[in-house]
């Protein structure tokens, strides 16, 4: 791969040693035990390639230690330059650079015990060596390797496959409870060795380490180990003492947190395992509706989980879904949350909730019935576990996983491991490739992505352009102004309120029950498909919320107020019967009966006006002096880097967006869309979908990547002519003015979105769902400009006769579905979004 300065591209497979493949048969003559091989391994091609590669690199005699291997590789691979910079770079990432050590990259859940126990039975066989050590992470591993080797240790028909002048053909399996004679094989936890905790290991092995092959089981978890863990490790195996000269590792997971290993001799992808069909198929989530409420997201977990019941009901089979956290204070309060959730809005009763739940994690009790989830009997649905304790339990039956925190998915190594217990395919199953899905936050979507394959990039930039002759361009109402500073102050008020003088309050559209639309990525195709599901919100009836108001007014009262009047004025003049009526009121303004827990608490939040303090505030009087049009034709171009591309925009683009390109432009787009990069894009498969005058729209935020993908969905097309993505500024300039600090502020802004619907022009600015709890000044002001802005545009088009509207509003990823849904349903011109009701509030 030619070096480029301005662009660098390593994938995992680039950087795997080469082992040669020509062998002197005098020293290695691997046809001997091609039957053996081909039994144990029953057909699994990889995993014979596997030990063929690991058998020719231990015995054929071409390299003295991995320093030999590498450097032979760093010679003839320009790539491994690239990566490391020099020979001394390289060399100075070698583990273990003095003895015949390697790792072997084999996808979790396609048999790297098989592997293990050939390496093992081979170099006994051959008389290379004639004691094995294999350490292991845990005593969950060892058991299961335990059972593993002493099943194909006993099984006579594969040890008469070994050749006749075997000096060991029969290994015995033990662990250092025993001593380790000639022909054993000792399965041990490596805790063991690192905390020098009594075993025979020591005394067995002393000066015999040129006769006994050492090989990790897991081992990312040698290297991921803390500085003090590693050393003694490393001391081990170097330790002159014993003189050990064979190392090899097994790992699904070669990362020292995102970098990978520098001595892998062989590796077997999880792209491929899924491709040949050895593991399940990954989903995981590529975009979905944002939401803050727990028991919302439960709901979406456990829609899932029961829709993968229904698909697995003619299997017999009971799903499984893991919920990984990063820590065991974490864990145990997740598990109690969905137990919680179970009972409450599940309807199950607690002792069935604790049943369809375990908790995994050091020392709880539950990790002894993991062993038995698999039997048809268990009644376990759910697991919550912390994401370290994720190896050494091989259970079949899972189809979802939840990354419950970022923490726990924030390294491709933890990612692997998550993965990892997901993939393996239930005994028995026929038909079609079975899919695990993962419920992970979609922010993290790239990371699984990268995971997959593999892909590091470095920047350059891809502009975005008005197309001149786009049948989508579309005119646009402005005003120039000057503005006129003045100020205002407001006062605690001595006397009474005005509370709800309307009649009734402004609430943001909402519904009870919230159609969500989750978007499903294929990690090993790109493939995306919609998953459609409903979130039921929490409702209330006007008298529940009349009842909670009169209360929460019976808190606010002044017994202390020196006016008798007014230490029961708000109660007497709001009963409950006139709350309710005002609430009623209220709702029927949004189509509705009933009150959503948003709609709930903004009515809560009105009463908060009873105990504010004093401020200050600036108004500018705007004073139009002209109006003007503004064509899409007028909007200026604007770029995107591949570092922006790979963090926080997005691009779209369809089948003719390369066209459009300035030259120098077309390859990085190219490296940006093609199958498998890691940069964040979204290709419009039909362009007549991208109803935009511009050749490609870049989405400078996840919640506008959402929104745009909201107004490309067949569902909404066909309900808008045209849209816009603006610039960031001297496009559609709209003034402002606002208070920072002491000190009055003016400034300009361009909204991000105008969507023509016949002759209705929506104006919508995207905001972050944090602004729903603390609205930022600056924001309110935008929110007063503008709104008053599209009052005075309307007012003038209606003199002229001009049929045209604009409607502004600030949207969150809160409203995206409802805004939608009212867009749909032709209710647009009366949508309210949450954050408008909240910006509009009085401070």
């Amino acid at each position: 791969m030619p070096a480029n300065p301005d662009r660098q591209r390593f994938q995992n497979q680039d950087l795997v040693l080469k082992v040669s493949s020509a062998i002197d048969r005098a020293k290695w003559d691997e046809s001997k035990y091609e039957a053996f091989i081909d039994a144990l391994c029953g057909g699994r091609a990889y995993q014979e390639e596997a030990l063929r590669v690991t058998l020719r690199y231990l015995l054929g005699g071409e390299y003295t230690n991995l320093r030999a291997l590498a450097k032979k590789n760093f010679d003839d691979n320009p790539t491994l330059e690239q990566r490391y910079g020099s020979w001394a770079g390289m060399e100075r990432h070698l583990q273990l650079p003095d003895q015949l050590a390697a790792s072997l990259d084999l996808a979790t859940g396609t048999g790297k015990s098989y592997v293990l126990y050939g390496i093992a039975a081979i170099l006994l066989a051959t008389g290379t060596v004639d004691r094995i050590l294999v350490l292991c992470p845990s005593t969950t591993i060892e058991s299961g390797l335990m059972e593993k080797f002493r099943d194909l240790a006993g099984d006579s028909d594969l040890r008469d496959l070994l050749p006749a002048d075997s000096k060991i053909s029969a290994p015995r399996i033990i662990n250092a409870s025993q001593s380790i004679t000639e022909g054993s094989i000792c399965v041990e936890n490596y805790h063991a060795i690192l905390e020098h905790v009594g075993s025979s290991i020591r005394e067995s092995l002393a000066g015999k380490g040129a006769r006994v092959a050492v090989l990790n089981d897991e081992a990312h978890h040698v290297a991921n180990e803390t500085d003090a863990k590693v050393k003694r490790w490393k001391e081990f195996l170097t330790d002159p003492d014993f003189g050990f000269r064979y190392v090899i590792g097994v790992s699904g997971t070669c990362y020292v947190g995102d970098d990978y290993f520098t001595d892998v001799i062989y590796r077997y992808s999880l792209r491929q395992a899924i491709k040949e069909r050895y593991v399940k198929k990954v989903d995981y989530v590529a975009e979905m509706p944002r939401t803050n409420d727990p028991d919302e997201k439960w709901q979406l977990i456990y829609n899932r989980h029961e829709d993968t019941r229904k698909k697995l009901k003619k299997r017999k089979i009971r799903p499984l879904t893991i919920i990984v956290t990063p820590t065991i204070a974490r864990c145990k309060n997740v598990a109690e949350e969905l137990e919680g959730f179970l009972v409450e809005e599940k309807k199950l009763s607690a002792d069935d909730a604790d049943a369809q739940v375990l908790v995994v994690h050091n020392n709880a009790p539950d990790v002894r019935k993991l062993p038995y989830v698999d039997n048809a009997t268990s009644k376990v649905e759910w697991i919550v576990a912390v994401s370290m304790l994720n190896e050494g339990w091989d259970v079949k039956r899972v189809f979802q996983i939840v990354p419950h925190e970022e923490r726990a998915f924030d390294s491709k190594l933890l990612i692997a491991q998550v993965l990892g217990r997901g993939l393996r395919v239930p005994e028995g199953w026929q038909g079609e490739q079975p899919e695990v899905t993962v419920f992970n936050h979609d922010a993290w979507a790239p990371r699984i992505r990268h995971l997959v394959d593999e892909i590091l990039e470095i920047e350059k930039r891809i502009s975005s352009h008005v197309i001149e002759d786009s049948p989508y361009h579309f005119d646009l109402h402005n005003i120039d102004y000057t503005r006129e500073p003045t100020s205002a102050r407001i006062v605690r008020k001595e006397g009474e309120y005005d509370l709800f003088s309307k009649g009734y309050m402004d609430l943001a559209t909402d519904v009870p029950a919230e159609d969500v639309s989750i978007e499903y990525e294929r990690a090993l195709t790109g493939e995306r498909y919609k998953w459609q599901t409903q979130i039921q919100h929490k409702t209330y009836t006007a008298r529940e919320v009349a009842e909670e108001m009169y209360r929460r007014l019976e808190e606010m009262q002044d017994p202390e107020n020196p006016n008798p009047k007014m230490r029961t004025v708000y109660t007497a003049k709001f009963s409950v019967e006139r709350l309710e009526e005002i609430i009623k009121a209220s709702l029927q303004r949004r189509g509705t009966r009933v009150a959503t827990e948003n709609m709930k608490q903004v009515l809560l939040r009105s009463l908060n006006v009873l105990g504010r303090k004093e401020a200050e505030f600036i108004r500018y009087t705007p004073v139009p002096t002209r109006y003007f049009t503004v064509s899409t034709r007028d909007r200026q171009a604007d770029s995107v880097s591949a570092a922006e591309l790979r963090n926080t925009k997005t691009l779209f683009y369809t089948d003719q967006t390369r066209e459009t390109l300035v030259e120098d432009q077309c390859e990085f787009f190219d490296e940006v869309t093609e199958e498998g990069s890691n940069y964040k894009k979204i290709r419009i498969q039909n362009r007549y979908d991208f109803k935009t005058p511009l050749d490609a729209v870049i989405a400078a935020s996840e919640p506008e990547k959402r929104f745009i993908n909201g107004l490309r969905q067949p569902e909404n097309v066909t309900h808008y002519d045209a849209w816009l993505k603006s610039t960031d500024a001297r496009f559609y300039d709209i003034d402002y003015g606002w208070r920072k600090g002491e000190h009055p502020k003016q400034g300009k802004f361009n909204p991000d979105f105008f969507i023509k619907a016949g002759n209705l022009v929506l104006v919508v600015e995207i905001k972050g769902d944090e602004e729903l709890h603390d609205p930022s000044e600056e924001n309110r002001k935008k929110n007063e400009y503008a709104v008053a802005h599209f009052k005075r545009v309307n007012e003038h088009l209606q003199e002229e006769s001009n049929p045209i509207r604009y409607k502004f509003t600030f949207l969150t990823e809160r409203s995206f579905n409802k805004f939608f849904q009212s867009l749909r349903e032709g209710k647009i011109a009366g949508f309210r979004s949450d954050l408008d009701v909240k910006l509009a509030e009085e401070e």
